[in-house]
């Protein structure tokens, strides 16, 4: 779902990078309004949740890849607000440091996925289960709302990939970035999505969910989930688990590189041929000189520790709100 450097064309990114400018902002200030300085580090634990998530990449329909995020779970944990900063940090972790995802389309990726998904998510969530205390309307509002909320955040990129052919295109009549239209794009990202990944993101988010109401009881819907250790030992757990995100052969939709997509559409975009470039320091979440699954998971301990800390240090600079 990460859309790539050079499919979208530099307008394209420009609006998208505005439209989440003012997002990031407003979670800013609510989360500064809302969320406690002792709080404040969760937000770095619910990004490293959405980092590791989104390395257990699993098989799709057509022989391509998919992954869970996790926006809906950190909304439900810390709420919307936050899961924009924390999903948001995870992604632009991403970017520059493994080059998963494009620098220039940073700003689509973060109001696809780290607006989009955990508010769509989290109004679904919020509308199932009412104001009631029944588990059964619970769980299932938190099953529904991961899958909404993921599939929501798909269109929003299949609509952007889709809508390239139509307003940039080369002398040639040839699309300069991404070469498939709607009625390509749309069904190619959503029916995996639909069948696969976000039926993963339900079942991470359930069972996480109910994980963390058990080694740290409270009003977890009100941001009041704790730290514990616990808490900790699940990041651990993933940490120690994503190499099985290396068993799922083949690459997501719409992130090959110019040789693939030159195979596949017949003929490679000038734009995306020709286009901005970026050298991440562990491409592909690896590591030169180390064994791939070795390399993964450094880049799993790398990504993880780097978004807690940096919720860590923020933390730090914070003032304490008075009673």
């Amino acid at each position: 779902m990460h859309i790539p450097e050079n499919y979208l064309s530099p307008a394209t990114c420009a609006v998208m990078a505005v439209a989440a400018v003012p997002v990031i902002a407003v979670a800013v200030k609510n989360v500064k309004r809302e969320v406690t300085r002792a709080k404040l580090p969760m937000l770095g634990v619910g990004a490293a949740f959405s980092f590791l998530l989104m390395m257990f990449n699993l098989p799709l329909p057509g022989g391509t890849t998919g992954h869970a995020v996790g926006g809906t779970l950190i909304a439900i944990l810390l709420g919307p607000w936050s899961a924009v900063l924390s999903v948001g940090t995870a992604l632009a972790i991403q970017a520059l440091l493994f080059g998963d995802g494009g620098i220039l389309s940073l700003g689509a990726n973060i109001f696809n996925i780290a607006f989009i998904l955990p508010f769509v998510g989290y109004f679904v969530f919020k509308l199932i289960r009412g104001n009631g205390k029944s588990k059964t309307r619970e769980t299932v509002g938190i099953a529904v709302g991961s899958w909404v909320g993921l599939n929501a955040a798909a269109l929003f990129t299949a609509i952007e990939f889709g809508i390239q052919p139509l307003i940039a295109k080369g002398a040639d009549g040839l699309p300069l970035y991404c070469p498939y239209p709607l009625s390509v794009a749309i069904p190619a990202m959503m029916i995996p999505h639909m069948l696969v990944a976000g039926v993963a993101e339900a079942l991470f988010t359930v069972l996480i969910i109910t994980y963390i109401k058990k080694v740290s009881p409270g009003d977890i819907y009100e941001g009041q989930v704790k730290r514990s250790k616990g808490v900790y030992a699940l990041v651990l757990a993933l940490i120690a688990a994503v190499p099985l995100g290396l068993l799922a052969a083949g690459t997501a939709w719409g992130e090959w590189g110019a040789d693939e997509i030159g195979e596949i559409a017949g003929f490679v975009p000038a734009g995306l041929s020709g286009g901005f470039e970026f050298s991440a320091i562990m491409p592909d979440y690896s590591i030169a000189g180390l064994p791939e699954v070795a390399g993964y998971i450094l880049s799993a301990v790398f990504g993880a520790a780097i978004v807690i800390v940096v919720f860590r240090l923020i933390a730090g600079f914070v003032k304490e709100k008075k009673a």
